[in-house]
């Protein structure tokens, strides 16, 4: 009994003893986590983040819009004789000349016609000849008296039938010689050609004009574009609100000739070269709403295709005065947008008003101010807020800058 009292009084001291280290172990813990922060990391300098000054810059608002595409000139190639069709003499889908023989109908008709019509001109010439021979003996026969004077009368009358019936003549070899050419159908316009409408040995009407063959020139196409009349209107109001008078009649008094217009593919890439807008139609179409603005667009590589739907950027409106900052500096809530702004070297949050897209950028209605520092890159690095950051300047990747589109937020 007396070594269990003892083997139990040692378990008693080894627990209390075992409780004592892990109070002190407890108790040295907590005061190295009261300790103030020290170490080799202790002074870490503040972490860098990209930023730009804000800054007033003129701006071209711009509006994407649908378009269809036009070719500047189109011919129908009709037939302007009846006959049967002997050749054909154009590779379909090349390129034609304007005069370029493209069919030949069966010339034998009308070369025959032709070969009667002159020959029907030397008869009226003969008789013309003989007229003319019998009148001027008759002339001094009459002065003689040696006849009478309704005689010579008559003779003169028939030289000027004669007369008359070889200018008739003359008429048709002209008509048979036009028919006879007409055989041969050429190209009204030089341009692309596309499949022959008719086969060799298709007989083909003058008096239905059958059609043989379309040619469109399309070395420079129009792009016909319809925007809403309301939609214009906004735009430009947008405009004058947001610049003041001065940008109102900016726009309205942007000459139509002089705004460069970009086309975007189905694939949403932008032909290399830009058109011009040609003119905005002056009236409102009642039935839709919409007014008709006509673009012309170089097209020597034949990229673009009569009848294929595109879109267009173009600029309709302009702020002389505007900040924009690049949309990855934007943070966009249902509570609003917001950017990171350093002010004595203390980055915080700044409510901002989005008015416009301009490419990857967003021009600012309101909250900014003109040489403010926007935070821009580096946000991962501002672990806690209100903690001092050390900003520099932010280089925009090549390519980001671009015009501005229509606003989105009203």
């Amino acid at each position: 009994m007396r070594h269990a009292h003892s083997v139990t009084l040692s378990m008693t001291r080894l627990a209390a003893a075992t409780l004592a280290a892990l109070a002190m172990l407890s108790a040295c813990g907590a005061k190295d986590a009261a300790a103030p922060a020290g170490g080799p990391g202790a002074n870490l300098p503040p972490p860098e983040v990209g930023v730009i000054v804000t800054k007033f810059e003129p701006v071209a608002l711009q509006t994407e819009l649908p378009a269809r595409v036009e070719p500047v000139r189109v011919a129908q190639v009709r037939a302007r004789v009846t006959g049967v069709v002997l050749k054909r003499m154009f590779q379909e889908g090349s390129e034609v000349k304007a005069g370029q023989t493209l069919f030949q109908i069966d010339p034998a008709p009308y070369q025959a016609a032709l070969s009667s019509a002159r020959a029907n001109l030397g008869k009226s010439e003969a008789n013309l000849n003989q007229a003319a021979a019998l009148a001027a003996r008759y002339k001094p026969l009459v002065e003689a008296n040696a006849i009478s004077k309704q005689e010579y009368v008559n003779v003169v009358a028939a030289q000027q039938q004669a007369e008359a019936d070889v200018a008739a003549q003359k008429a048709a070899v002209q008509i048979a010689r036009i028919n006879s050419g007409y055989a041969s159908v050429q190209a009204p316009i030089a341009g692309r050609i596309g499949r022959a409408l008719v086969t060799e040995g298709a007989l083909v009407s003058a008096t239905e004009a059958t059609q043989l063959a379309l040619i469109q020139q399309t070395n420079t196409v129009y792009l016909n574009i319809t925007q809403s009349a309301t939609e214009l209107l906004r735009l430009r109001r947008d405009a004058a609100a947001a610049a003041g008078a001065g940008a109102g009649s900016s726009s309205n008094a942007r000459a139509a000739g002089a705004v460069p217009v970009t086309v975007l593919m189905d694939d949403g890439t932008e032909l290399p070269h830009k058109g011009k807008l040609l003119f905005s139609d002056v009236t409102v179409d009642p039935t839709s709403g919409q007014v008709t603005l006509r673009a012309e667009v170089p097209n020597q590589d034949g990229l673009l295709l009569p009848g294929q739907y595109v879109r267009v950027r173009l600029s309709q409106a302009s702020l002389p005065a505007a900040i924009v900052v690049p949309q990855q500096a934007v943070t966009r809530s249902t509570q609003g947008d917001t950017v990171i702004v350093v002010a004595d070297g203390k980055p915080a949050p700044r409510p901002i008003k989005i008015g416009s897209q301009q490419g990857t950028n967003w021009i600012v209605q309101g909250g900014l101010k003109p040489g403010e520092q926007v935070v821009v890159d580096g946000f991962q690095k501002m672990m806690v807020p209100g903690a001092p950051v050390k900003p520099v300047p932010w280089t925009a990747p090549a390519g980001n800058a671009a015009p501005a589109t229509a606003s989105v937020s009203r």
